[in-house]
């Protein structure tokens, strides 16, 4: 090689960790098979010879990596049970795969790389239905838009292999999208989708309960990873928030608007009774549908380097 694989290397590390995630639905992961696959391409750079592209080649190296980990698919919690209203907070489960958020950031790479509505949580929990083979033909032909051959190569099938995997992959994924998913499918969090934030923020400003169900929809469904229960329903999501508008349950609550997973988000900041600051508690998801909020997974997390927030607020 008479090009720089270091430079070489850079230059595809956003768009090789999107792919990653989307393999393994962990950002943790993503970030270490990046590693690994740059590990595999300099052990084996003399074998490199031009027949493809430097791109196409890297693309091809993580794929396998992605392939050869070996553990059950990442879940959120209404895949493990059925919704409930627990008498007691249950625990939290660290034996569970969890699906991880992925910051949205400046420096990520975009077009078919990054498209929103191939980043967000739903399309990365139904790619997590089929088998890794299968998952990588899928994010090879329809997302990144290659051909079957170069799908083929990179995955080490034959095009007719390819073409009928992408054929059982369609349909699995259809069954576990969200039935509006083609409504919200743009690059960025709308502006409706701001104002209905900022709606959102005023409620729990004003401790209002009913300004907080007119945001939701009647089904809504709120995960909070890692405990392993959830609320279905506009009255059992208002039964489970209610408690948290009265400052002295938990404490004052003050909300950061950002994105993850290319998803309009809340960073959730508490201020504990009696605590000076607040600190990042928990990053809320929303999938908003027809306006209305039809999703909030709240990942607890205190990573603000991470995630490009403040590490306090007043």
């Amino acid at each position: 090689m008479t090009f720089s694989l270091e430079a070489v290397f850079e230059a595809h590390r956003g768009e090789l960790q999107v792919h990653c995630y989307r393999m393994l639905g962990s950002y943790d992961e993503a970030e270490e098979l990046v590693q690994e696959t740059f590990l595999r391409a300099w052990k084996a750079r003399e074998t490199f010879e031009n027949r493809s592209s430097v791109r196409a080649w890297l693309y091809r190296i993580a794929t396998n990596a992605c392939i050869d980990v070996r553990r059950p698919p990442r879940v959120l919690p209404y895949q493990l049970e059925p919704a409930s209203f627990p008498a007691e907070a249950l625990p939290a489960r660290e034996d569970v795969p969890w699906l991880q958020p992925f910051p949205s950031t400046p420096e990520q790479p975009d077009a078919a790389a990054i498209r929103r509505e191939t980043i967000e949580l739903a399309f990365l929990i139904a790619i997590q239905h089929l088998p890794a083979r299968q998952r990588a033909v899928l994010i090879f032909r329809d997302v990144l838009g290659w051909p079957a051959r170069e799908t083929a190569a990179a995955v080490g099938l034959s095009v007719p292999a390819v073409n009928s995997a992408l054929q059982r992959a369609r349909p699995v994924l259809r069954d576990h999208l969200p039935s509006h998913r083609l409504d919200w499918s743009t690059h960025t969090p709308s502006q409706v989708e701001h104002q209905l934030l900022r709606k959102y923020m005023t409620a729990w400003d004003n401790a209002d309960p009913t300004a907080l169900a007119a945001l939701m929809h009647e089904d809504i469904r709120i995960t909070m990873p890692p405990y392993p229960f959830w609320f279905s329903g506009r009255a059992d999501a208002l039964r489970s928030l209610t408690p948290n508008l009265n400052p002295t349950y938990r404490g004052h609550w003050h909300f950061h608007p950002t994105t993850i997973n290319h998803q309009p988000t809340l960073a959730a900041y508490l201020k504990p009774p009696g605590a000076p600051t607040h600190h990042l508690f928990a990053l809320d998801v929303f999938r908003i549908d027809t306006g209305l909020i039809a999703e909030l997974t709240a990942f607890e997390t205190t990573n603000t380097t991470r995630y490009g927030l403040p590490d306090s607020v007043a």
